[in-house]
């Protein structure tokens, strides 16, 4: 296949404002200004759907006394009696970069396709708080939903974690965490989009893709330079879920992968070694499209497409624990 022409032209055009000047890479800026590189960008890749009925922000308790911002969003008002199952979203951006302001329109959009609560969650961030705090601050949130979510009219029976890149990782990682500490909610399904998940960059598609296709390995060193403490890091399974020993009995997984991504090889492979240990796997290998493509809503409409599609696959997988009236 060959690359999606409205993407080939983002792609051109991104190429063409490096060479101005206009447009500096990651490795050239610091953390602080990539963040808001990143953030004042997000608004021209995506389309922004309406507020929804329900927008809250949260503050969220963390295991060291710190608090994470985090937004609930729900097509209505969540309500005790009627509790809404929810999908804990980890953002993307390499544990350096993202937000909930850049990924607002990702997470408005899947409230409104699944019909469920959204917990969109603000991790923090490296180098200022290095691997494993972005993964503690997960699981920290998923036990919120399983302690306070009742009382904020959310179903913590009904859970999925999900995320995009970095994000994607992160969802990973809470979902195998999950299966090992039953005092958290279980998650009925692992949203996984592009995510890394190997110790190693090392795979055919890092040779074929890491150069010219969005996400540059010249970034994804950047990235984890920041984020992790030491080599050792590299092959924990909270970094890189190929790592874990043993993936029998997490959740099932639907993964969306993009044709022309670096991380797509070890996406393939994330997804043998679920369905070699047991586990369901909806896997989808989107053509012609590259890394970050769900929150291209405004350059390429398969990007919309793809998350109807998460979320019908939420709404369905909720429903079959609705239904059976457990």
């Amino acid at each position: 296949m060959s690359l999606h022409p409205d993407i080939a032209a983002l792609l051109d055009m991104i190429e063409l404002g490096t060479e101005s000047g206009a447009r500096i890479p990651f490795p050239q800026l610091t953390p602080a200004q990539a963040r808001a590189d990143f953030d004042a960008s997000s608004p021209l890749l995506d389309v922004d759907p309406p507020p929804l009925a329900f927008e809250q922000q949260l503050a969220l308790p963390m295991r060291d006394g710190a608090e994470i911002a985090a937004r609930l969003y729900a097509a209505r008002k969540p309500d005790c009696a009627d509790p809404l199952p929810v999908l804990l979203y980890m953002h993307g951006g390499g544990f350096v970069v993202g937000s909930l302001d850049s990924h607002q329109p990702l997470c408005r959009g899947l409230a409104c396709d699944s019909g469920a609560a959204v917990l969109s969650i603000g991790y923090r961030l490296a180098p200022e708080h290095r691997f494993p705090t972005a993964f503690e601050d997960c699981v920290d949130a998923l036990a919120w939903i399983g302690r306070d979510g009742p009382a904020a009219g959310l179903d913590p029976r009904r859970v999925a974690v999900g995320g995009d890149s970095a994000g994607g990782t992160l969802a990973a990682a809470l979902a195998i965490a999950a299966r090992d500490d039953r005092a958290l909610p279980q998650p009925l399904l692992q949203v996984l989009a592009y995510p890394g998940l190997s110790p190693q960059q090392v795979s055919d598609s890092y040779s074929k893709f890491g150069s010219g296709y969005l996400l540059e390995r010249e970034t994804v060193d950047w990235f984890f330079n920041h984020y992790l403490r030491d080599a050792a890091d590299r092959h924990d399974w909270r970094f890189a879920p190929l790592a874990a020993p043993d993936l029998a009995g997490v959740a099932p997984a639907l993964m969306l992968l993009p044709e022309f991504d670096p991380l797509v090889a070890e996406g393939r492979d994330y997804a043998e070694r679920l369905r070699i240990a047991g586990v369901a796997v909806d896997l989808r290998i989107y053509p012609g499209m590259i890394h970050e493509f769900l929150r291209m809503g405004n350059v390429v409409p398969d990007a919309l497409q793809a998350r109807a599609e998460i979320g019908a696959k939420l709404a369905e997988t909720f429903a079959q624990l609705h239904g059976a009236g457990r």
